[in-house]
């Protein structure tokens, strides 16, 4: 007998067979051209399920045992200083003031210091030793130092993309090119959501004072993976969702009745064709219902014990604040969510970067550490990953009164779920301009994310355009044992 999957995987392939699709073209490739130009044309990659048996949701491993079932992905928007943040480099701030050595750039890419005369900039912060472990972290960041023996810095970082938007897309997709599914649809594609009253993969966005880099949503896309995967926004200050309530007039009887004819009407287009997106107009309009409960729960942080807002900083949940959003990402993991990202944009620090970073680092620097401690203490961080960073780090040498975009060294830190707590992997040279010892690209963390959720990235794949398409690509990539326990 055979397996459901492939008996819906054999009807989708004879649905959209060559001979199929010319005869319900009409005239064969002017059929093709009219579907275009009324909107209606969609990519045969869009609809096509995981080649072999469906990755069951709240299954936990793929191809091994899964030490993670859920992500927090904090983004630091702009990119971070690594020389101020987890790098230190005495021979750099030795040589502040003067003279790059040209050693160290000939012939690299640079992004606006490209021709500029080249000077050294020290870091304007100390670093100290902190935990047992002895991690050295910048005295900017006194509570990410108070969680140092739980944490593991990656100090040898490179990246591919040297302009935010897209070095956001390929720390997201692996790719700089649209339409490429972001690592937390990836995810849900491959697991599920452990919740069918929220969203699998949720996005918030916090700012400071300063003007910054915008946040595209394409950098939480399905790509060409079925729209529900998709990351779904909510809004950090006010109502998580907009319209989650019902209009004046409308009792939720009456929706529930217009939520199941509509499914009804979806249900015989479904009989008739076998296409994702219908599936999942299905399924979102029954997600929005479910929303008009579960969201407002969800966001009602009056539960919530004094010293928990104490411990992330919030003054008022709600606010707008990063604090606000981590305290609103533990509440989300605790109901099922599987991937949640939380931007905090401000850290393109070209100029000013004396004060400016320190006000970054006020904004997220208690609140980051916060969720290592409740989670740890509610149970939740051993199955749950962590990661701290932006897409690129900055230069050593000096743009004015900050630095310049740098893509071939930079920290960031993970924590949970099997990383390996209280260590430093990788070193950049004593300069900090590029990584040098146990180098860790952009796919090599991808691997590393799915290599924790049972994953192997190799064999992970979804057919596109005919090619076998990966979240790590073509280019060798691997997980980073050397970080995991």
């Amino acid at each position: 007998m055979k397996h459901p999957f492939i008996e819906h995987l054999e009807r989708h392939q004879l649905d959209w067979s060559r001979r199929t699709f010319l005869k319900r073209s009409f005239a064969g490739l002017g059929g093709l051209a009219f579907a275009q130009l009324l909107g209606g044309g969609r990519s045969l990659a869009e609809q096509e399920p995981l080649a072999g048996l469906p990755f069951i949701q709240g299954r936990g491993g793929l191809h091994f045992p899964a030490r993670a079932k859920r992500v927090i992905h904090l983004c630091m928007a702009g990119g971070p200083s690594h020389l101020e943040t987890f790098d230190p480099k005495p021979a750099l701030d030795a040589l502040h003031g003067r003279e790059f050595p040209a050693s160290f750039t000939a012939g690299q890419q640079l992004a606006q210091l490209q021709g500029s005369k080249l000077v050294a900039r020290g870091s304007f912060t100390k670093f100290r030793k902190f935990g047992q472990s002895g991690v050295e972290i910048s005295e900017l960041f006194p509570h990410i130092g108070s969680i140092a023996d739980e944490i593991c810095v990656i100090r040898s970082m490179v990246t591919e993309q040297i302009n935010h938007d897209p070095a956001h897309a390929f720390m997201n997709s692996g790719s700089i090119l649209k339409g490429r599914p972001s690592m937390g649809s990836w995810l849900l594609y491959g697991l599920g959501a452990e919740t069918q009253d929220l969203p699998g993969y949720v996005v918030m966005v916090s700012r400071g004072s300063e003007p910054d880099q915008p946040i595209s949503a394409r950098q939480w896309s399905a790509g060409f993976l079925p729209s529900k995967f998709q990351g779904v926004q909510f809004q950090s200050k006010g109502n998580a969702v907009h319209y989650v309530g019902s209009p004046d007039g409308v009792c939720q009887s009456t929706q529930r009745q217009v939520i199941d004819e509509i499914g009804r009407l979806n249900g015989i287009l479904r009989e008739e064709r076998v296409d994702p997106e219908i599936e999942t107009r299905i399924a979102q309009y029954e997600m929005a219902f479910r929303m008009q409960t579960s969201v407002p729960e969800l966001t009602d942080m009056r539960d919530e014990p004094q010293h928990i807002r104490d411990l992330y900083g919030v003054k008022t949940p709600g606010d707008g604040s990063f604090a606000s959003n981590c305290l609103l990402a533990r509440r989300m993991l605790e109901r099922g969510v599987r991937f949640v990202q939380l931007y905090h944009r401000g850290w393109d620090h070209h100029g000013n970067i004396e004060k400016q970073l320190p006000e970054c680092a006020r904004l997220t620097d208690q609140a980051s550490a916060a969720l290592v401690k409740d989670l740890k203490q509610r149970g939740l961080l051993e199955d749950t990953l962590i990661i701290w960073g932006g897409e690129f780090g900055r230069t050593p040498m000096g743009q004015g009164s900050g630095r310049d975009h740098h893509i071939k060294g930079f920290s960031l830190w993970m924590a949970g779920a099997g990383i390996k707590p209280g260590t430093v992997h990788g070193a950049t040279d004593e300069m900090g301009y590029a990584a040098v010892q146990d180098v860790v690209h952009v796919r090599d963390l991808h691997a590393t994310l799915l290599q924790q959720f049972g994953i192997d990235h190799s064999r992970f794949t979804v057919k596109y355009q005919g090619l076998d398409m990966k979240l790590t690509g073509v280019e060798p990539a691997a997980p980073v044992k050397a970080i995991l326990t």
